[in-house]
């Protein structure tokens, strides 16, 4: 009995150690990728329209003991006792979120934009039902309709594009959806440069009595500034990441009237998902809060400038951009036409520290993994603090890389590693 005893008090010192251990104490392993991979943050521009950086308080919420809490349901009706603190992390965040866009209801469990893409689907239709989501190749996402998601396997999708300006035709959309007679439209789109016309999307699906969904995943963040037209009054469902422009942990929200509040709500929970995860969604409530200081909407419009500061500093030196422009935190630089090929730019850029991803443009003949373009954003290096004459810098790094080649590497390098010296993360 006394061994017994013995056994079972060691057993619990072990585990109040190994509780009370740091990373690097408890998993040395973890800690050097880990520190690693912040010092390859550091030491690149992170060109990569869909990434950002959070702030401290965003990464100590996502850190918190809210991980520890499984809270099946929503505030106040869970499936799980124990959870009445977690509800208030959630409910602020709710409550934050629809002051942000003026919503009437917000759901802020989803795991990701696809998530929260599958959830509105799984509310306003049905397996075999059509959807009309834009082309991938000209700028829409996986999670509209493509044959190699799940949106494309259960729904029977078609596609809109860009004319040959790169602008969506919005009477060609017309066109298509009194054709097709989708059920859901989606409006919203991973790399389109310019400003979308919710109003005019909800008039198209309006004459074909569909839903319009709006993915607002990449312009959150300049719309949450006022910066770029608000879907919320046209759309019925509107969804989002929250880690692009709007800044925050990565995840999935899901908005919408209150008439449709309980499908969404069901459609979340048990539709597609479990329990949700309670420190990212406090991280979400941070991120939230900082959206509603002044200083997010200049944030916001240094993000925007910049762009447009990139874009027209690449045609200076003899880039083609997809639109001839942006709008928005993005564009894409189109090599078609150019030996050059949007997976050997990526890989170029890589060597003068610029990440960058490859990306079909409008007219594109290659695969999508070799591609005839690449995306720039804005987003993370103006976190870091990038004015308009740093990417003045960087639009020649890139055109160089471009023009000349990777014989210009050294030169590039330098310009790319003093930039991040006088940027660095925390």
């Amino acid at each position: 009995m006394d061994n017994i005893v013995e056994n079972s008090q060691l057993m619990a010192t072990k585990g109040e150690n190994i509780m009370r251990q740091n990373l690097q104490q408890q998993d040395p392993d973890v800690y050097d990728i880990t520190v690693r991979e912040h010092k390859r943050q550091n030491d690149n521009l992170i060109l990569i329209a869909s990434e950002n950086y959070v702030s401290q308080a965003v990464l100590e919420a996502q850190g918190s003991i809210h991980i520890n809490k499984y809270a099946e349901g929503v505030p106040n009706k869970r499936y799980y006792p124990g959870c009445e603190i977690v509800d208030e992390v959630e409910i602020l965040a709710i409550e934050r979120l629809k002051k942000i866009f003026g919503c009437e209801h917000a759901n802020v469990q989803p795991h990701s934009g696809a998530s929260a893409n599958l959830a509105a689907f799984f509310a306003l239709a049905k397996p075999g039902d059509k959807i009309l989501g834009m082309n991938l190749s000209e700028g829409g996402h996986l999670s509209h309709g493509s044959k190699f998601n799940v949106s494309g396997k259960w729904f029977e999708s078609v596609f809109y594009g860009v004319d040959k300006n790169g602008y969506i035709d919005y009477d060609v959309v017309l066109e298509i959806a009194k054709r097709e007679k989708p059920k859901i439209i989606i409006a919203g789109a991973s790399a389109y440069s310019r400003t979308v016309d919710f109003a005019k999307f909800r008039e198209i699906a309006n004459q074909v009595d569909a839903y319009l969904l709006a993915d607002i995943a990449h312009i959150a963040g300049p719309i949450a500034a006022g910066l770029h037209p608000n879907p919320i009054a046209h759309a019925h469902v509107t969804t989002s990441t929250t880690q692009k422009t709007l800044r925050g942990p990565r995840g999935g929200i899901i908005m919408c009237d209150s008439s449709l509040a309980n499908d969404i709500d069901k459609a979340v929970f048990p539709g597609t998902q479990g329990g949700p995860l309670m420190n990212t969604i406090a991280a979400k409530a941070v991120a939230f809060g900082e959206a509603l200081k002044p200083e997010y909407k200049d944030y916001q419009r240094s993000v925007l400038e910049n762009a447009k500061t990139l874009a027209k500093s690449l045609q200076q030196h003899g880039i083609k951009i997809v639109s001839g422009g942006t709008d928005n935190h993005l564009l894409l630089i189109d090599l078609i036409g150019l030996e050059l090929t949007g997976k050997q730019l990526e890989d170029n850029l890589l060597k003068v520290n610029i990440v960058a991803n490859r990306n079909t443009v409008p007219g594109d003949t290659r695969k999508a993994y070799i591609s005839s373009g690449l995306r720039l954003g804005t987003p993370a290096t103006t976190t870091r603090g990038l004015q308009c004459n740093d990417f003045v810098l960087i639009a020649k790094v890139v055109a160089d890389m471009i023009n000349i080649g990777v014989s210009s590497c050294e030169q590039s390098l330098k310009i790319v590693q003093d930039i991040c010296k006088r940027y660095p993360i925390a």
